[in-house]
């Protein structure tokens, strides 16, 4: 099993403790079906990672009739979903850290090479951390979530930044008459960051 993998199956134990937690505060059991939906897993995965669960003895099945069950999380699960949510918050944090860091970097050097703006293109996640960095570079921030009508506004002086998840769905090419120079933050997620 890879990180990936790891970080999937700790999100989905984490879901599937959290939604027994808050059903125990309503006074209401969740089926098996409702904690498989609400944690995006099959059936099969959860019955296998609830029977992890009650192993590691951090929620209690109680079997009401041959097919339906009662989930209860215990004072350990309590402490478990607290030390993963902590545990989520600081990865958060330093992904929040890395990325600002990178993207900073690459308005810093359009900056140098004569970009008086830059345009983000789609809807990003990252779009504050943008902002942020224009700001710091006295750059001119705008955003444009349609890529045909960002080209109509581009200009030699215009460093462009396209968000990882365009409005059309193109990942090719930069603008055309932008600065020669551009961003992908899906590169910047990947970990592979060029400006162009």
């Amino acid at each position: 099993m890879n990180s990936t993998q790891t970080i999937e199956q700790d999100d989905t134990e984490l879901s599937i403790l959290e939604s027994i937690y808050s059903s125990g505060k309503a006074n209401d059991s969740p089926r098996q079906r409702d904690l498989a939906s609400s944690a995006g897993a099959s059936l099969g995965m959860t019955n296998a990672i609830l029977k992890r669960l009650a192993g590691k003895g951090w929620i209690i099945v109680r079997k009401i009739n041959s097919r339906n069950a009662q989930y209860a999380i215990t004072p350990d699960g309590v402490n478990e979903i607290a030390r993963r949510s902590y545990r989520y918050f600081k990865r958060t944090i330093r992904n929040v850290v890395f990325y600002r860091d990178r993207i900073d970097e690459a308005i810093a050097r359009a900056k140098v090479r004569g970009a008086d703006s830059v345009l983000l293109i789609g809807i990003s996640d990252l779009d504050f951390i943008v902002e942020h960095a224009c700001d710091r570079h006295g750059l001119s921030f705008f955003k444009a979530v349609d890529e045909e009508l960002a080209m109509r506004a581009s200009s030699p002086l215009v460093f462009a930044v396209y968000a990882e998840q365009r409005a059309n769905g193109n990942g090719d090419g930069a603008l055309s008459g932008a600065h020669e120079s551009s961003l992908y933050l899906s590169d910047v997620l990947s970990g592979s960051e060029t400006a162009r």
